[in-house]
């Protein structure tokens, strides 16, 4: 197979296969449970820091960033300092691997009093990135569940919103991880 080959097979128009094998009604309920499962943990997962974020939960204060070490392949161990505004003892967290050694930010503590994450446009931005990766992958959810169980009318509207959904989330995604580098 050479090159002429391979440009020829990927331009080339895709033939369905006739016969091919899905998975049966119990696999396929599975494999659509386990997509959902997939595009709602993100959002269980980022309640605990929205609401740190937020100010719901959590002692305010300011987080001083100490150091920051290299764990390699671009990932960080941050450590740092929170004072909270009430007075009283500064404490010892973990840090957002984010940061950079000598930021100083507005933060929560989390009730566990083990980290701190920054408050305000910035950590709400940064904690909203997490629920857009689950928006992502639900997205087109709608529409593979009308082509399983072979529902024809709306599936062109099921791909214009997964669409909508699936550009707004990655936007969200970006902004959100822009913020918290920033």
């Amino acid at each position: 197979m050479d090159l002429s080959d391979a440009v020829q097979s990927l331009t080339s128009p895709v033939t369905p296969i006739r016969g091919g094998r899905m998975p049966g009604p119990v696999g396929m309920s599975i494999l659509l449970l386990c997509w959902l499962a997939l595009g709602v943990l993100p959002f269980v997962f980022s309640v605990p820091d929205l609401r740190l974020a937020t100010g719901q939960i959590g002692t305010p204060g300011t987080l001083t960033v100490v150091s920051c070490e290299s764990l390699g392949k671009g990932r960080y161990d941050c450590k740092g300092r929170f004072t909270p505004d009430g007075g009283g003892d500064a404490v010892n967290v973990d840090a957002s691997p984010d940061s950079r050694a000598g930021d100083v930010i507005p933060a929560r503590l989390t009730p566990e009093g083990d980290r701190a994450l920054p408050t305000g446009v910035k950590g709400v931005l940064g904690a909203l990135a997490l629920p857009a990766l689950g928006a992502g992958a639900l997205a087109f959810l709608p529409y593979v569940v009308l082509y399983v169980f072979g529902v024809r009318r709306g599936r062109r509207t099921a791909v214009i919103a997964g669409s909508a959904v699936t550009a707004v989330s990655l936007i969200m995604m970006i902004v959100g991880v822009a913020a918290a580098l920033a």
